[in-house]
């Protein structure tokens, strides 16, 4: 008899979860950006970047269960690299990956609910202090935002205004 409860309850619990599908995120690049990677940072960087992104988002929203059911939908709507992309580098004759500079990326969107509700979403960091640019590769800051913006998403965290 315990054996049946137990096994009532079990599935019971694997259903309730298995309602809840998890959150489907779409990723963008914005106009602006895309612009800015044909001419100066290169399409293959920003495209991997915008995959991170939505990989970053997926992981994190799985894990948490935070906005199942929703959809999320993402721009990349700004990146700034720490050092020459690989597209810099060909273009620019003398430019050393020795250079570097601040970094960080800005991310915009909306979480639509599963009840219709749209909540929008914005994200940016772009690091102030050049002392800690040396010590990172090519696009640290803007990984660190992307890392950043996925974690607190899925805390629940609706991150209007930052």
């Amino acid at each position: 008899m315990r054996v049946i409860a137990i096994t009532a309850v079990a599935l019971m619990a694997s259903a309730g979860a298995a309602a809840a599908a998890p959150a489907s995120v779409t990723v963008s690049i914005g106009p602006e950006l895309q612009q800015k990677a044909t001419q100066s940072l290169g399409q293959r960087d920003v495209d991997t970047l915008a995959a991170d992104l939505k990989k970053a988002v997926e992981r994190r929203l799985a894990k948490s269960g935070a906005y199942d059911g929703s959809q999320i939908v993402l721009e990349l709507a700004d990146v700034r690299p720490n050092r020459p992309t690989f597209k810099q580098m060909t273009d620019t004759a003398g430019l050393s990956y020795r250079s570097f500079g601040t970094g960080g990326a800005r991310i915009e969107g909306h979480a639509i609910a599963p009840n219709g509700v749209m909540t929008p979403l914005s994200y940016s960091y772009y690091e102030p202090d050049i002392r800690y640019a040396r010590l990172g590769g090519t696009w640290s800051d803007a990984y660190w935002t992307i890392d950043r913006f996925a974690y607190d998403l899925a805390r629940g965290k609706a991150l209007a205004s930052r």
